[in-house]
């Protein structure tokens, strides 16, 4: 090749890698160009459902594009995960979901977590309480683990395998000090089953939320015996919190965004801002406050990260006293 024809080539090369990385730039700043699918990993009707496409009808009013919520359940919440895991980086499939990405790979269903995406934004946390039934003697969580060691071996604990109770009450044990082989822990396929055998007093005590338990809270048929918060919740002022009772822990359902690794980073926060806005919204906050019985938090980028990285922590360290062969 001659000198002239290779200075031609090489001249076409860099137009041609400058035009693409010029389309590349105005692809990201003309985002959103179409329709984003937010894939949601459970079936319609249920908290999670409810809360992201309530967020997300507001969020899409700023982005100038629908976000189309996609409920796809199956596999234990990893169908969907998986799903948008593979997906393009390209900002137009994300995933609503919660701790049950770290939960999976802890439980060994599957092999990633957190960190093969990229967290955009926590939105809303549901705090849990653990739960007895109104004829039960013992009154608040700090009375559990004397309850136990009077009781051992026969103190029943509901949970669903692998699920968010069934942490939940790994790390209650380590923090109020009670051996697991002192208690039994029971199996339930769904929520729905646990509150039936909470109300026919088959298991001693339970761990639901507003959602699952707050009408029953409400009525007296439920006692809740603690807050998993920092702080007290404002529609049961009168119910302390763990760490109030010198157990030191919080527990919540932390719903937040996902994206495919690799979304380019003005995506990213294009996505964020959008959420963050409709969470200012008056009335999708009372919404998730009265409705839900959860709280509205808003965490993006490096808060969001520090957040995943201590909450994962945690799980481990719970996920330690756990055998889920059984």
């Amino acid at each position: 090749m001659t000198r002239s024809k290779l200075r031609l080539t090489t001249a076409i090369a860099a137009i041609g890698l400058a035009s693409s990385l010029a389309f590349t730039g105005t692809a990201q700043a003309d985002y959103p160009e179409q329709d984003i699918r937010l894939i949601i990993p459970y079936g319609p009707g249920g908290a999670t459902d409810i809360i992201f496409r309530l967020i997300s009808q507001e969020a899409e009013q700023y982005l100038g594009e629908s976000i189309v919520p996609v409920n796809m359940a199956g596999a234990g919440a990893t169908l969907g995960s998986r799903n948008v895991k593979d997906a393009d980086p390209d900002g137009y499939t994300l995933l609503g979901s919660h701790d049950t990405i770290a939960l999976s790979k802890l439980a060994g269903t599957v092999d990633y977590s957190f960190d093969a995406f990229e967290p955009i934004a926590l939105l809303t946390q549901t705090i849990n309480i653990p739960t007895a039934h109104a004829n039960h003697e013992v009154q608040s969580a700090d009375e559990i683990a004397d309850y136990v060691r009077e009781n051992p071996g026969q103190v029943r604990f509901s949970m669903i395998p692998s699920s968010t109770d069934h942490f939940f009450w790994a790390q209650f044990f380590q923090e109020a000090g009670i051996d697991m082989a002192d208690v039994r822990l029971v199996g339930y396929p769904d929520t729905g089953e646990q509150v039936s055998a909470l109300l026919a007093e088959e298991i001693d005590f339970a761990m639901f939320n507003l959602p699952s338990g707050g009408s029953f809270f409400e009525e007296g048929t439920f006692r809740p015996l603690a807050i998993a918060h920092p702080e007290r919740l404002e529609s049961m002022p009168d119910v302390p919190t763990l760490r109030e009772l010198g157990i030191e822990m919080d527990h919540s359902t932390s719903r937040g965004i996902f994206a495919p690794k690799g979304t380019p980073q003005e995506i990213q926060d294009t996505i964020a801002e959008a959420y963050g806005q409709a969470l200012e919204n008056e009335e999708v906050q009372s919404r998730i406050e009265n409705e839900f019985g959860s709280v509205v938090r808003f965490l993006a980028g490096d808060d969001y990260l520090e957040f995943l990285d201590e909450n994962e922590a945690a799980l481990s360290a719970a996920a330690e006293n756990i055998d889920f062969q059984n």
